[in-house]
Protein backbone atom coordinates (compact mmCIF):
# COMPACT_ATOMS: atom_id res chain seq x y z
CA UNK A 1 0.00 0.00 0.00
CA UNK A 2 1.34 3.46 -0.86
CA UNK A 3 1.27 5.91 1.99
CA UNK A 4 -0.33 9.14 2.65
CA UNK A 5 3.41 10.79 1.03
CA UNK A 6 3.46 8.77 -1.97
CA UNK A 7 0.00 9.64 -3.09
CA UNK A 8 1.49 13.44 -2.44
CA UNK A 9 4.66 12.91 -4.46
CA UNK A 10 5.72 13.68 -7.84
CA UNK A 11 5.57 10.71 -10.40
CA UNK A 12 8.84 8.76 -11.28
CA UNK A 13 10.36 9.71 -14.53
CA UNK A 14 8.78 7.89 -17.69
CA UNK A 15 10.82 6.22 -20.44
CA UNK A 16 11.89 8.40 -22.42
CA UNK A 17 10.35 9.03 -26.21
CA UNK A 18 12.45 8.36 -28.78
CA UNK A 19 10.64 11.03 -30.73
CA UNK A 20 10.56 14.56 -29.03
CA UNK A 21 7.23 16.10 -28.73
CA UNK A 22 5.50 19.11 -26.99
CA UNK A 23 3.26 19.51 -24.32
CA UNK A 24 0.70 21.70 -26.25
CA UNK A 25 -0.87 23.42 -23.13
CA UNK A 26 0.79 24.09 -19.40
CA UNK A 27 1.10 25.95 -16.50
CA UNK A 28 4.19 26.28 -15.13
CA UNK A 29 3.44 28.69 -12.56
CA UNK A 30 1.33 26.81 -10.46
CA UNK A 31 4.01 23.69 -10.58
CA UNK A 32 6.75 23.54 -8.48
CA UNK A 33 10.65 23.92 -8.94
CA UNK A 34 11.92 26.62 -11.56
CA UNK A 35 11.01 26.95 -15.04
CA UNK A 36 14.87 25.71 -15.65
CA UNK A 37 13.91 22.40 -13.37
CA UNK A 38 10.84 21.85 -15.31
CA UNK A 39 11.92 22.35 -18.64
CA UNK A 40 14.83 20.43 -18.28
CA UNK A 41 13.05 17.29 -16.71
CA UNK A 42 10.74 17.74 -19.31
CA UNK A 43 13.36 17.38 -21.98
CA UNK A 44 14.87 14.39 -20.40
CA UNK A 45 11.93 12.15 -21.41
CA UNK A 46 11.50 13.65 -24.95
CA UNK A 47 9.47 16.67 -24.13
CA UNK A 48 11.35 19.23 -26.18
CA UNK A 49 8.75 22.33 -26.01
CA UNK A 50 5.87 23.46 -23.53
CA UNK A 51 2.92 26.36 -24.99
CA UNK A 52 2.55 28.17 -20.82
CA UNK A 53 -0.97 29.50 -20.77
CA UNK A 54 -2.03 32.46 -19.53
CA UNK A 55 -5.25 32.53 -16.97
CA UNK A 56 -5.63 36.25 -15.92
CA UNK A 57 -3.46 39.09 -16.40
CA UNK A 58 -0.95 38.70 -14.36
CA UNK A 59 -0.54 34.95 -15.40
CA UNK A 60 -0.55 36.26 -19.45
CA UNK A 61 2.16 38.63 -18.51
CA UNK A 62 4.18 35.60 -17.00
CA UNK A 63 3.57 33.75 -19.90
CA UNK A 64 4.92 36.57 -22.34
CA UNK A 65 8.10 37.31 -20.39
CA UNK A 66 8.65 33.13 -19.82
CA UNK A 67 8.42 32.55 -23.51
CA UNK A 68 10.90 35.74 -24.11
CA UNK A 69 13.40 34.09 -22.06
CA UNK A 70 13.18 30.68 -23.15
CA UNK A 71 13.13 29.28 -26.86
CA UNK A 72 11.00 26.28 -26.17
CA UNK A 73 8.48 28.24 -24.71
CA UNK A 74 5.71 29.58 -26.15
CA UNK A 75 3.09 31.55 -24.56
CA UNK A 76 -0.69 31.70 -24.98
CA UNK A 77 -2.46 34.85 -23.24
CA UNK A 78 -5.65 35.42 -21.99
CA UNK A 79 -8.58 35.69 -19.76
CA UNK A 80 -10.14 32.12 -18.36
CA UNK A 81 -13.73 31.92 -18.80
CA UNK A 82 -14.13 32.03 -14.74
CA UNK A 83 -11.82 35.02 -14.61
CA UNK A 84 -14.59 37.36 -17.25
CA UNK A 85 -17.55 37.48 -14.91
CA UNK A 86 -14.88 37.87 -11.65
CA UNK A 87 -13.83 40.94 -13.28
CA UNK A 88 -17.36 42.03 -14.08
CA UNK A 89 -18.93 41.48 -11.07
CA UNK A 90 -15.91 41.55 -8.53
CA UNK A 91 -16.46 37.53 -7.61
CA UNK A 92 -13.96 36.20 -5.26
CA UNK A 93 -10.90 34.08 -6.96
CA UNK A 94 -10.84 30.82 -7.50
CA UNK A 95 -9.98 28.32 -10.60
CA UNK A 96 -8.51 30.73 -13.33
CA UNK A 97 -7.53 33.24 -10.73
CA UNK A 98 -4.29 34.27 -8.68
CA UNK A 99 -6.30 37.31 -7.36
CA UNK A 100 -8.91 37.39 -4.22
CA UNK A 101 -11.76 39.22 -3.30
CA UNK A 102 -12.38 42.69 -5.45
CA UNK A 103 -14.95 45.36 -6.08
CA UNK A 104 -17.00 44.96 -8.94
CA UNK A 105 -15.27 46.46 -12.14
CA UNK A 106 -18.29 46.53 -14.59
CA UNK A 107 -17.87 45.98 -18.40
CA UNK A 108 -15.35 49.24 -18.48
CA UNK A 109 -12.96 46.40 -16.59
CA UNK A 110 -13.62 43.72 -18.72
CA UNK A 111 -12.65 46.37 -21.54
CA UNK A 112 -9.76 47.08 -20.01
CA UNK A 113 -8.31 43.78 -19.27
CA UNK A 114 -9.51 42.26 -22.70
CA UNK A 115 -7.37 45.47 -24.07
CA UNK A 116 -3.97 44.27 -21.84
CA UNK A 117 -4.70 40.87 -23.60
CA UNK A 118 -4.53 42.63 -27.08
CA UNK A 119 -1.35 44.27 -26.15
CA UNK A 120 0.47 41.09 -25.22
CA UNK A 121 -1.13 39.52 -28.27
CA UNK A 122 0.79 41.25 -30.70
CA UNK A 123 3.97 40.17 -28.77
CA UNK A 124 5.74 37.80 -31.39
CA UNK A 125 6.85 35.31 -28.98
CA UNK A 126 3.06 34.66 -27.54
CA UNK A 127 1.62 32.14 -30.47
CA UNK A 128 -1.77 31.98 -29.43
CA UNK A 129 -5.16 33.74 -27.64
CA UNK A 130 -6.07 31.19 -24.68
CA UNK A 131 -7.28 30.18 -23.04
CA UNK A 132 -10.74 31.40 -23.44
CA UNK A 133 -13.96 29.88 -23.79
CA UNK A 134 -16.89 29.04 -22.01
CA UNK A 135 -17.28 27.12 -18.74
CA UNK A 136 -20.99 26.38 -17.19
CA UNK A 137 -19.40 24.15 -14.49
CA UNK A 138 -18.54 26.78 -12.23
CA UNK A 139 -20.29 29.71 -13.45
CA UNK A 140 -24.20 30.56 -13.33
CA UNK A 141 -26.69 32.28 -15.42
CA UNK A 142 -25.80 35.71 -14.25
CA UNK A 143 -22.17 35.38 -15.61
CA UNK A 144 -22.86 33.42 -18.72
CA UNK A 145 -23.11 36.97 -20.26
CA UNK A 146 -19.38 38.41 -19.05
CA UNK A 147 -18.20 35.04 -20.47
CA UNK A 148 -19.35 35.27 -23.90
CA UNK A 149 -18.43 38.73 -24.48
CA UNK A 150 -14.83 37.78 -23.16
CA UNK A 151 -15.11 34.67 -25.89
CA UNK A 152 -15.92 36.84 -28.45
CA UNK A 153 -13.54 39.11 -28.05
CA UNK A 154 -10.79 37.12 -27.59
CA UNK A 155 -11.54 35.59 -31.06
CA UNK A 156 -11.78 38.53 -32.73
CA UNK A 157 -7.89 39.36 -31.17
CA UNK A 158 -6.63 35.72 -32.08
CA UNK A 159 -7.65 37.06 -35.94
CA UNK A 160 -6.73 40.69 -35.95
CA UNK A 161 -3.27 39.12 -34.65
CA UNK A 162 -3.05 35.43 -36.93
CA UNK A 163 -2.33 33.88 -33.71
CA UNK A 164 -3.89 29.98 -32.86
CA UNK A 165 -7.06 30.49 -30.27
CA UNK A 166 -6.90 27.96 -27.41
CA UNK A 167 -10.50 26.98 -26.31
CA UNK A 168 -11.78 25.73 -22.84
CA UNK A 169 -15.00 24.65 -22.92
CA UNK A 170 -16.29 22.99 -19.60
CA UNK A 171 -20.00 22.15 -20.10
CA UNK A 172 -20.89 24.24 -22.61
CA UNK A 173 -20.43 22.54 -26.14
CA UNK A 174 -22.75 23.55 -28.16
CA UNK A 175 -22.37 27.27 -27.19
CA UNK A 176 -19.21 26.89 -27.35
CA UNK A 177 -19.51 25.98 -31.25
CA UNK A 178 -22.09 27.84 -31.85
CA UNK A 179 -20.20 31.46 -30.79
CA UNK A 180 -17.34 30.08 -33.41
CA UNK A 181 -19.47 29.58 -36.13
CA UNK A 182 -21.17 33.54 -35.32
CA UNK A 183 -17.81 35.38 -35.52
CA UNK A 184 -15.80 32.83 -37.54
CA UNK A 185 -13.44 30.73 -35.97
CA UNK A 186 -9.63 31.65 -36.69
CA UNK A 187 -7.74 29.47 -38.74
CA UNK A 188 -5.97 27.61 -36.35
CA UNK A 189 -8.18 26.92 -33.41
CA UNK A 190 -7.26 24.09 -30.56
CA UNK A 191 -10.13 22.45 -28.12
CA UNK A 192 -8.02 22.50 -25.37
CA UNK A 193 -8.25 19.51 -22.60
CA UNK A 194 -10.55 17.85 -25.23
CA UNK A 195 -14.16 16.91 -23.48
CA UNK A 196 -16.63 16.06 -25.83
CA UNK A 197 -17.43 13.04 -27.10
CA UNK A 198 -16.79 11.25 -30.86
CA UNK A 199 -19.60 12.98 -32.64
CA UNK A 200 -18.60 16.13 -31.22
CA UNK A 201 -14.93 14.94 -32.29
CA UNK A 202 -16.16 14.81 -36.11
CA UNK A 203 -17.58 18.09 -36.00
CA UNK A 204 -14.79 19.56 -35.03
CA UNK A 205 -12.76 17.90 -37.20
CA UNK A 206 -15.23 18.82 -40.04
CA UNK A 207 -14.14 22.72 -39.24
CA UNK A 208 -10.26 21.83 -39.20
CA UNK A 209 -10.05 22.26 -35.14
CA UNK A 210 -7.29 20.75 -33.14
CA UNK A 211 -8.16 18.94 -30.49
CA UNK A 212 -5.60 18.60 -27.76
CA UNK A 213 -5.94 15.19 -25.65
CA UNK A 214 -5.09 15.43 -21.47
CA UNK A 215 -4.08 12.99 -19.00
CA UNK A 216 -7.84 12.22 -18.57
CA UNK A 217 -7.83 10.22 -21.49
CA UNK A 218 -6.18 7.67 -19.41
CA UNK A 219 -8.96 7.41 -16.54
CA UNK A 220 -10.88 4.50 -16.55
CA UNK A 221 -14.86 6.95 -16.37
CA UNK A 222 -13.37 8.79 -19.32
CA UNK A 223 -14.53 6.28 -22.69
CA UNK A 224 -15.99 9.22 -24.43
CA UNK A 225 -12.79 10.93 -24.73
CA UNK A 226 -11.22 7.64 -25.99
CA UNK A 227 -14.40 6.91 -28.73
CA UNK A 228 -13.17 10.51 -29.95
CA UNK A 229 -9.46 10.54 -30.00
CA UNK A 230 -9.99 7.06 -32.19
CA UNK A 231 -12.10 8.81 -34.56
CA UNK A 232 -10.10 11.85 -34.62
CA UNK A 233 -8.05 12.78 -38.06
CA UNK A 234 -4.57 12.10 -36.78
CA UNK A 235 -3.10 15.48 -38.23
CA UNK A 236 -5.62 17.21 -35.71
CA UNK A 237 -4.55 15.74 -32.83
CA UNK A 238 -2.42 17.16 -29.95
CA UNK A 239 -1.30 16.10 -26.72
CA UNK A 240 -1.06 18.24 -23.12
CA UNK A 241 -0.68 18.34 -19.44
CA UNK A 242 -2.67 21.02 -18.21
CA UNK A 243 -0.27 20.75 -15.29
CA UNK A 244 -0.70 20.85 -12.47
CA UNK A 245 -3.85 19.27 -12.96
CA UNK A 246 -5.24 16.31 -14.82
CA UNK A 247 -2.46 13.95 -14.17
CA UNK A 248 -2.70 10.99 -16.29
CA UNK A 249 -2.94 7.13 -14.96
CA UNK A 250 -1.76 5.15 -12.43
CA UNK A 251 -0.77 8.65 -10.69
CA UNK A 252 -4.21 10.42 -10.96
CA UNK A 253 -4.59 12.38 -7.57
CA UNK A 254 -0.35 13.35 -7.67
CA UNK A 255 1.26 16.71 -9.07
CA UNK A 256 1.54 16.71 -13.20
CA UNK A 257 4.28 18.20 -14.95
CA UNK A 258 4.98 17.84 -18.31
CA UNK A 259 7.50 14.87 -17.91
CA UNK A 260 4.87 13.08 -17.95
CA UNK A 261 3.60 14.00 -21.17
CA UNK A 262 5.11 10.05 -22.30
CA UNK A 263 2.50 8.27 -19.67
CA UNK A 264 -0.34 10.19 -21.97
CA UNK A 265 1.12 9.75 -25.48
CA UNK A 266 1.68 6.03 -25.02
CA UNK A 267 -2.19 6.12 -23.59
CA UNK A 268 -3.30 7.15 -26.69
CA UNK A 269 -1.14 5.50 -28.98
CA UNK A 270 -2.62 2.22 -27.57
CA UNK A 271 -6.33 4.10 -28.25
CA UNK A 272 -5.23 4.29 -32.16
CA UNK A 273 -4.09 1.26 -32.41
CA UNK A 274 -0.39 3.00 -33.72
CA UNK A 275 2.94 2.50 -32.37
CA UNK A 276 4.46 5.68 -30.09
CA UNK A 277 6.77 6.81 -32.32
CA UNK A 278 4.33 7.15 -35.20
CA UNK A 279 2.21 8.83 -33.09
CA UNK A 280 4.93 11.27 -31.66
CA UNK A 281 6.16 12.37 -34.93
CA UNK A 282 2.33 13.62 -36.04
CA UNK A 283 2.26 15.34 -32.50
CA UNK A 284 4.91 16.96 -32.99
CA UNK A 285 4.16 18.22 -36.41
CA UNK A 286 0.34 19.17 -35.36
CA UNK A 287 1.39 21.26 -32.30
CA UNK A 288 4.11 23.33 -34.66
CA UNK A 289 1.53 23.92 -37.49
CA UNK A 290 -1.20 24.69 -34.84
CA UNK A 291 0.92 27.34 -32.73
CA UNK A 292 3.28 28.40 -35.78
CA UNK A 293 6.30 28.02 -34.33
Amino acid sequence: MPSNADKHAAPPLPAPLRVPVADSHTHLDMQSGTVEEGLAKAASVGVTTVVQVGCDLAGSRWAAETAAAYPNVHAAVALHPNEAPRIVHGDPGGEGSRQGARQPGGDAALDEALAEIDRLAALTHVKAVGETGLDYFRTGEDGKEAQERSFRAHIEIAKRHGKALVIHDRDAHADVLRVLKEEGAPERTVFHCYSGDAEMAEICAEAGYYLSFAGNVTFKNAQNLRDALAVAPLDLVLVETDAPFLTPAPYRGRPNAPYLIPVTVRAMAAVRGIDEDTLATALAANTARAFGY
